[in-house]
């Protein structure tokens, strides 16, 4: 089982890299690399360490759930790519859905369509948790402004507020908004959205180092600081 794991998780790793080459640094390998980091670190913090088969699936959706992502992919098809390695690796099929339900649901935007509650798995809860925790903190903040740069969106006009009550649909239309407004569309929200302790506790450091970021930008933009 171990050489199996290590096999599937290198050509994994090689697939991140082919496929996330062309994104900008906010969603490249090194993101997904950092994600899969964080989504053992947490299951280890869970007590799911235990069981080599869970720790598969949280490596491989943790490493793969960005891939085809809709900012970046215009062919719908390319979101087969996960599940066509999956198989091609002979993944177990329910192994393979498990993987599979967690990269589809783990979405910010799908949280938006309906309330996800505790029906979750302990698996999906820390990969969905490691993602959002490299959406916010010193790495967050260097992300957003990345990822704003890619898109040639303005840092910050007084004159444009946040969408505070987004839909799905809303929240995908990026282009008249600024970068600093994505703080308060969804990064300063994803601390309260933290589903493990473990999760909570990291977001807790992170989402307070946002908290001063943005004071000290809005003194600096006012010319205060």
């Amino acid at each position: 089982m171990g050489e199996r794991k290590s096999s599937i998780v290198m050509k994994a790793e090689k697939l991140v890299e082919s496929a996330m080459k062309g994104n900008d640094a906010s969603h490249d390998a090194s993101h997904a690399f950092r994600v899969r980091d964080l989504a053992l670190s947490l299951a280890q913090e869970e007590g799911l360490a235990s069981s080599p088969q869970t720790i598969q699936i949280v490596e491989l959706a943790a490493l793969l759930h960005d891939i085809g992502d809709y900012k970046y992919v215009r062919d719908p098809s390319k979101g087969e790519i996960v599940e066509k390695f999956l198989e091609e690796e002979c993944v177990d099929e329910s192994e393979r859905m498990r993987i599979l339900n967690i990269i589809k649901r783990m979405g910010f935007k799908e949280e938006l369509t309906q309330k996800i509650n505790g029906e979750l798995s302990l698996e999906f809860r820390v990969v969905q948790d490691a993602d959002r925790l490299d959406a916010i903190g010193a790495i967050g903040i260097a992300r957003c402004f990345t990822f704003g740069g890619s898109r040639n969106r303005v840092l910050h006009d007084p004159n444009v507020q946040p969408r505070l009550d987004l839909s799905k649909e809303q929240y995908m239309k990026k282009d008249e908004q600024t970068t600093l407004n994505h703080f308060y569309e969804k990064l300063l929200k994803l601390k309260d959205l933290m589903k493990t302790k473990a999760g909570q506790r990291r977001a807790d450091k992170r989402h307070k180092f946002m908290e001063e970021f943005l004071k000290e930008f809005y003194e600096e933009w006012d010319g205060r600081a």
